[in-house]
C-alpha cells in the first residue's frame, strides 16, 4: 500500500500542475496538516534525485533539480528548434478552433493525456493559461498572438472554416457533458 507522500508524488506527476494543500487533501481524503507533513517527507526523499518538490505559499508541484538546469536548457532549445509534431499540431488546433479549452476538454477530444504537449506549447509561447470565465478553479489554455503568427492569420476567426469547427467542437463537448450527467443520474438511481 502506498504511503501518503508516494500518493502525493503520483498525483503531482499526473496533474503536472501546482496543487494547493487543500486540493491534495480533498483528492486523497487526508487533512491539510497530514498533507503538509507528507510533502516534507517527499521533499526529503527527493533531495538527491532529479525530481524535486517545489512549494510556494499554499501550493506544491514537482520540478527538476537545479543541477540539471544546463542539460534541460539545452534540451529545451533543441525542442524549440524542432518542427511541431502531429500530436502538438492537433492539440494546438483544438485550442485554436475552440478559442480556448481546458485540459480535460483537450484530453477528451484527443483521447489521451495532453499535459506534456500543453507544456511544450506553453514553452514555445503558442498557448497561455487563463482562469476559466465561469469556474475559477479551472484553467483554460488560450492561443497567443504568437500562435496566430505561426498560423499566419490576423485573427482567430480567420482560421479556415473557423465558425464551422468552433460550433462542432462546442456541440460535441456539450453532448459529452450531457451524456456524463445522464449516466451519473442513472448510476445514483440504482
Amino acid at each position: 500500500m502506498l504511503t501518503l507522500d508516494a500518493k502525493i508524488e503520483g498525483l503531482l506527476f499526473f496533474t503536472a500542475e501546482p496543487l494547493s494543500y487543500k486540493e491534495i487533501a480533498n483528492m486523497l481524503g487526508a487533512s491539510v496538516p497530514e498533507v503538509k507533513e507528507a510533502v516534507v517527507v517527499l521533499r526529503e526523499k527527493n533531495q538527491a534525485r532529479g525530481v524535486v518538490v517545489c512549494e510556494r505559499e499554499d501550493t506544491v508541484t514537482l520540478g527538476t533539480s537545479p543541477e540539471l538546469s544546463t542539460l534541460l536548457e539545452k534540451i529545451r532549445k533543441e525542442e524549440l528548434d524542432k518542427e511541431l509534431t502531429r500530436a502538438t499540431l492537433e492539440t494546438l488546433s483544438i485550442i485554436l478552433y475552440k478559442n480556448g479549452a481546458t485540459r480535460s476538454e483537450i484530453d477528451y477530444i484527443r483521447g489521451v493525456n495532453s499535459s506534456f504537449i500543453l507544456r511544450n506549447l506553453s514553452i514555445r509561447g503558442l498557448v497561455e493559461k487563463a482562469v476559466h470565465p465561469t469556474d475559477s478553479r479551472k484553467i483554460v489554455y488560450k492561443p497567443t498572438i504568437e500562435a496566430q503568427n505561426y498560423m499566419g492569420v490576423a485573427s482567430i476567426s480567420d482560421i479556415p472554416e473557423f465558425a464551422q469547427y468552433h460550433a462542432l467542437l462546442n456541440q460535441s463537448l456539450e453532448g459529452a457533458v450531457a451524456k456524463e450527467v445522464a449516466e451519473e443520474g442513472s448510476i445514483t438511481e440504482e
